[in-house]
């Protein structure tokens, strides 16, 4: 794909975030060709795990303004684009909101995903970055939010959303507020970042973390993102009860249930089949 590169490897999806002369800063033509795999995923019953990450020094800066990120946002862009058939302020919307599809992507797929990151985390790549299940870092990681200095919202593809959460309401204020740039440290401090790694070795991290997950339980996985995803907006308790007592009687009936029980009795590492 032009603007992705995807290895597959025994049940792990690698998707690469490959535009490394601009940071992988993100045009309209890489989130379509993001939104394409993401939905691909949603009915892959073979890929179990997925990895995200950047290609060279980065992670990725944000929007691409000066190259189609934002719908064509400067005049030379606009000149180009005279053929369109929509206008500037119907391509920006476009644009943004095909970002946000992205970020709701990553939390909808069954599969957790793992950020490898590494360099300048920024814009919307810390949407996306924040929308993965775990993140894993390298000294290098920066988190750049810089909105509101830009004249922008720090609402910007699910980052209102996201962070509060893993943050508190408190600490994404002040965060958006002074358009902070968070260090690996403070970010591992935050919650934001799951391990840090020696320089250079976030995928590598990634890709041990993923395979400790492909000797999971493939349905006790995806039933516990989706758990966790739901209790994110549950309106109560009960309302989650409900729906952990329905997910963990269909487990009774799932053949790896019997395999993992048994493994655990024998003292051996379990054989799950996904059945």
């Amino acid at each position: 794909m032009g603007d992705l590169k995807l290895e597959r490897r025994d049940g792990v999806l690698v998707i690469t975030l490959s535009r490394p002369e601009r940071l992988n800063a993100v045009t309209a033509a890489l989130t379509e060709e993001m939104v394409d795999v993401l939905n691909e995923l949603m009915r892959d019953a073979e890929t179990r795990v997925v990895v995200l990450t950047g290609e060279g020094r980065g992670f990725s800066a944000g929007m691409d303004l000066r190259g189609g990120g934002a719908g064509d946002t400067d005049a030379a862009g606009d000149a180009a684009d005279g053929a369109a058939t929509e206008g500037r302020p119907q391509r920006i919307y476009r644009s943004i909101a095909r970002g946000g599809e992205v970020t709701a992507r990553l939390r909808e797929i069954p599969q957790p995903v793992i950020a490898a990151l590494h360099g300048p985390v920024a814009g919307m790549g810390v949407s996306w970055a924040l929308a993965c299940d775990l993140r894993v870092a390298d000294p290098t990681t920066r988190f750049v939010v810089p909105f509101v200095d830009l004249g922008l919202s720090a609402g910007d593809c699910g980052l209102s959303w996201l962070l509060p959460r893993l943050v508190g309401p408190a600490r994404a204020a002040e965060i958006f507020y002074r358009g902070r740039r968070l260090d690996v440290t403070e970010a591992a401090e935050l919650g934001l970042v799951t391990e840090v790694t020696e320089q250079g070795a976030d995928l590598k991290a990634a890709l041990a973390l993923a395979d400790e997950l492909l000797a999971k339980s493939p349905y006790g996985l995806r039933r516990t993102k989706e758990l966790l995803n739901m209790s994110l907006d549950a309106p109560g308790l009960r309302a989650q009860l409900a729906a952990e007592t329905g997910v963990q009687t269909l487990a009774f009936f799932t053949e790896d249930l019997a395999e993992g029980m048994a493994a655990t009795l024998e003292k051996r590492p379990p054989d799950f089949k996904n059945r």
